[in-house]
């Protein structure tokens, strides 16, 4: 004898809908009713219960008037053709008048004669997914405004750099500088979650990795925007470059002091001073470098740029404008430790790499090539690339004498090879894209080098760990 057929707890029926978070009515056409459950009435606002002579207005009644006739023919029409309907429209609730975005799903009831007797739904609150939607089309929509900028910028630099090289090595020297910058820059942005960056941390940034010893920078804390930021970072960044080259900074007995003070229009005055070094003269052409301090840092700052060649030492004066300076967020990042300066090839020198077998992995197709050619150039035996992390695992049971490691593999951290080639004995460099708040991984004692690089930079550091730097 066959069993009844399992019937649904009304309780738990119930429970069901609690759970999916979903409020229930029930629309009478025939009798002109429509009923509001509790679970709906504290989604919508609406009162609970039976409000009859209403009909479906009821819930008409509280749609956002901007989307009151898109929701209205959807309903209708799914109703009259498919006998269901599922929408999604925002509701002003009519006890607090707050938006919200729900869901809507209906299905309509028949009569013997096949006519619409009644519309059963539920809806549902979908206000915070359609806010993290829209938050994420936003940031996706901010991070292609950005990434377009920094293309801008990058292809403006190089256009700008060659035009006042005369060698290709030349070029590299200035360009890579410029890009390292900028990377400085970007990463103390990044940190901040890219509400600006202080001047301080710039100036560490900058400052600390070079002539330890002599440079001091010191000025109270000014937040900048990132405008700003990256602006006052490129300057530092030529300043630091023309003192090191010609300046101050050439000598061991040579000064840079770094100085700034809030001006009392809400901007801001930075001083650089050096002295200790060479006799300065006035340069007889002035590359680019000079053109961007001159003319657009100026600018980019809503102030003014003045470099005075003084036979004692170069001295330059930034001011900016009230718009450059903003409240520091409560949790943007304290002072960061001063940047060790990276590895670099030797001045003897370029790395000798010769019949070194050296093991690649790194995801960026185009880099990967550039340190094969780099490496190769050096005299490295290339094992690689390898893109993925499967394929470096695969590849180390082959000899080995080093390797260059990305940090991140496509999400996949590096560290299982790390580990592996670090248990076989095998000295290896890291070169990564994070920042130094994180990313590359630990424990390992190993050099990291932070692109955007020269891979002149990365020979010369695995040139270093097999011991022929």
């Amino acid at each position: 004898m066959a069993s009844d057929p399992p019937v649904l707890d009304p309780r738990r029926l119930e429970l069901a809908l609690e759970a999916a978070r979903l409020g229930e009515y029930a629309l009478d056409i025939e009798n002109d009713r429509f009923v509001v459950s509790e679970r709906m009435a504290a989604i919508t606002g609406l009162p609970a219960g039976e409000r009859p002579g209403s009909g479906r207005n009821t819930l008409y009644g509280v749609i956002h008037p901007e989307d009151l006739a898109g929701a209205r023919e959807a309903m209708e029409t799914a109703l009259e053709r498919d006998g269901r309907y599922e929408a999604d429209f925002r509701l002003i609730r009519p006890d607090d008048g707050r938006t919200i975005w729900v869901r809507a799903a209906g299905i309509l009831m028949r009569n013997a004669a096949g006519v619409g007797v009644s519309v059963s739904g539920v809806l549902r609150d979908i206000t915070s997914r359609v806010t993290v939607e829209d938050q994420r089309r936003t940031l996706m929509a901010e991070l292609d405004h950005r990434v377009k900028n920094v293309l801008a910028t990058v292809q403006t630099l190089a256009v700008q750099t060659a035009k006042r090289t005369t060698s290709l090595e030349a070029f590299m020297g200035a360009f890579a500088g410029r890009l390292k910058s900028m990377a400085s820059a970007n990463e103390l942005l990044t940190a901040a979650r890219w509400r600006g960056a202080a001047i301080a941390h710039l100036a560490a940034a900058e400052l600390g990795g070079i002539a330890p010893g002599q440079t001091r920078w010191e000025g109270p804390e000014l937040f900048l925007t990132p405008r700003a930021a990256n602006a006052l970072s490129l300057a530092l960044h030529e300043l630091a470059t023309n003192a090191l080259k010609f300046g101050a900074l050439s000598l061991d007995t040579g000064r840079v002091d770094l100085r700034w003070r809030r001006t009392t229009g809400g901007g801001f005055e930075l001083t650089w001073t050096e002295s200790g070094g060479p006799t300065v003269k006035l340069p007889e052409h002035l590359g680019f470098g000079s053109t961007l301090l001159g003319q657009v840092t100026g600018r980019e700052l809503n102030g003014e740029t003045a470099v005075e060649y003084r036979a004692a030492g170069v001295r330059a004066r930034l001011t900016a404008g009230p718009q450059t300076v903003i409240d520091r967020p409560a949790d943007a990042p304290e002072a960061p430790a001063a940047r060790v300066a990276e590895s670099r090839p030797k001045a003897s020198g370029p790395a000798d790499l010769k019949g070194a077998r050296v093991l690649i992995v790194e995801d960026a197709v185009l880099l990967a090539l550039e340190l094969e050619t780099g490496l190769s150039d050096a005299g490295a035996l290339i094992i690689g690339p390898a893109y993925e992390l499967e394929e470096a695992l695969a590849l180390l049971d082959q000899e080995i004498d080093a390797a260059v490691l990305d940090a991140n593999l496509n999400g996949h951290s590096v560290t299982p090879v790390a580990e592996a080639l670090a248990r076989r004995g095998v000295p290896f460099v890291f070169a990564t894209g994070y920042g130094d708040a994180g990313g590359a991984p630990s424990g390992f004692d190993a050099p990291i080098i932070r692109k955007p690089y020269d891979v002149t930079q990365v020979a010369a550091a695995v040139a270093d760990v097999l011991g022929r730097g």
